[in-house]
């Protein structure tokens, strides 16, 4: 019998809370189902004859679309009065904690509960060949390159990823490939499981770009997120691959492992892949690695870096160069990832993901290369549970150094934070304006689409940083400029 039949017979669950056996007709409810992940694998469920609902806060198109093709009873809002029966299993969001109606009503029962990890393990990746993909910068990006590698190879390899990568125009998939890649994320699991998420992967090939203090919610410190790291590098087994970034100073000392294969990738140093860069065009990446030469449609040395890893993973699943040099030239990127909005007025608008010091050290640095004769205005929103703080008060303060304008948005739900815990956007407006560039706080999207609108002219790059909405800004600058 092959695995994918058992899995439709019989799904055991081996939780830190229970286990259990559902079966197909079974019901699965999803609390919080209109993530992407959560809906793709309601989707993936339900089309195994297994009966799905599901309830989230926000029901909005495209999700809620896709949930209703898919047949899926979908409710708004959380209401445990619209439990007539116990569901068989209830899979319970990252984004739900205690005081949720619904989570409370399923405690209060003893009901049997899993997380979307401990779902995908059991479910989705286990007897499946993983490859998961880490770091605090570039995973999903080199997720992207590295399925769309193996779709091009005709891998059909079921993916789940942080974003929207333009080959796929879906950030999830599931297929009845035998290749699985997953963007394996550092961030805790659940409210009731606050290991990270990549530690439920089940990892064959285990990618670890590069590793740097983040997410000061979840990590006390650097040493707690490498240690995390970690954990996660003693699941690869010895007939797997540990794929790390050679050069990273944090990274190099989990990767001295005698347990598993350990093949080293950078831009620098003795690497088992190393690139050379090689002068192209604009908008075009070429370097050679191994001595075949490759031509990526993207900017900034970050991205060769990325290319690296994937290339590296590429070859280890037995991919012929000539197919990766296709596909990378055929890669389209990533939504939101100096992604070009628009032109308008003749004002190129980039939006990018960036939120993190160093990433955004790094996107302004790519940006004053590829644009070296325009003006570069930065829009920054302070919105992830790190950049809120003051932890990385100087860090950001250099890295908007090399940026022309910059202008921030407020410090997102800055009522949740002590004085003393938040960042100082004053202060580091004032130091950037000593060192003779613009900086402004700005108090909402509208105000800061109309300085721009102001005083943007022809020729320059307005980039807008942030991890969220950043309150419709991208929409309310296009339409500014088109106007003035």
């Amino acid at each position: 019998m092959s695995h994918g039949h058992e899995i439709l017979l019989g799904l055991w669950i081996r939780s830190t809370h229970a286990e259990w056996v559902i079966q197909e007709g079974n019901h699965v409810y999803f609390i919080g189902i209109c993530g992407t992940a959560m809906a793709s694998c309601a989707g993936a469920l339900k089309s195994r004859g297994y009966k799905v609902s599901g309830s989230d806060a926000n029901v909005y198109p495209p999700m809620s679309t896709f949930l209703e093709q898919q047949g899926i009873e979908l409710h708004e809002g959380f209401d445990p009065e619209r439990f007539e029966h116990p569901p068989d299993l209830i899979v319970i969001g990252n984004a739900l904690s205690r005081g949720n109606p619904e989570v409370e009503y399923v405690l209060a029962r003893k009901w049997r509960y899993c997380s979307l990890p401990e779902l995908l393990r059991e479910c989705f990746i286990r007897g499946k060949r993983s490859i998961v993909v880490s770091g605090t910068h570039g995973k999903t990006t080199t997720t992207s390159m590295i399925a769309w590698i193996l779709e091009h190879a005709g891998f059909n390899p079921s993916f789940l990823i942080g974003g929207i990568p333009c080959n796929f125009q879906q950030g999830a998939r599931i297929t009845s490939s035998e290749w699985m890649v997953l963007e394996g994320d550092e961030y805790d699991t659940a409210f009731f499981d606050k290991r990270s998420k990549f530690i439920h992967y089940l990892p064959e090939i285990a990618i670890v770009n590069n590793i740097e203090f983040d997410h000061a919610d979840i990590f006390e410190n650097l040493a707690a997120v490498q240690k995390s790291f970690s954990h996660f590098i003693r699941l690869v087994p010895s007939n797997g691959l540990l794929l790390a970034n050679g050069t990273d100073a944090n990274v190099a000392p989990l990767i001295d492992v005698d347990f598993c294969p350990v093949k080293r990738f950078g831009l620098v140093g003795n690497q088992d892949f190393v690139a050379r860069p090689i002068p192209s065009g604009m908008g075009m990446i070429s370097f050679e690695v191994q001595g075949d030469t490759y031509h990526l449609p993207m900017i900034g040395e970050h991205n060769m870096e990325n290319a690296l890893a994937a290339i590296g993973c590429a070859r280890h699943c037995g991919i012929p160069v000539s197919t990766i040099q296709s596909a990378l030239r055929a890669f389209k990127g990533v939504r939101r990832r100096l992604e070009i909005m628009g032109q308008p007025g003749g004002v190129t608008l980039i939006d990018d993901f960036a939120h993190h010091p160093t990433a955004i050290k790094k996107m302004i640095r790519t940006l004053k290369e590829a644009y070296p004769e325009s003006r570069l205005w930065t829009l920054f929103e302070p919105r992830s549970n790190t950049t809120r703080r003051c932890i990385f008060q100087q860090e950001l303060t250099d890295a908007f150094s090399e940026s022309d304008m910059t202008l921030f948005g407020a410090i997102a739900r800055e009522d949740l934070l002590q004085p003393s815990e938040r960042l100082d956007l004053n202060s580091i407006v004032k130091t950037i304006q000593a060192q003779g560039k613009i900086a402004k706080m700005m108090p909402d999207a509208n105000s800061m689409a109309a300085e721009v609108a102001a005083h943007a002219r022809s020729g320059d790059v307005v980039a807008i940083l942030s991890n969220g909405a950043f309150g419709g800004v991208h929409a309310k600058i296009l339409t500014a400029l088109s106007e003035s």
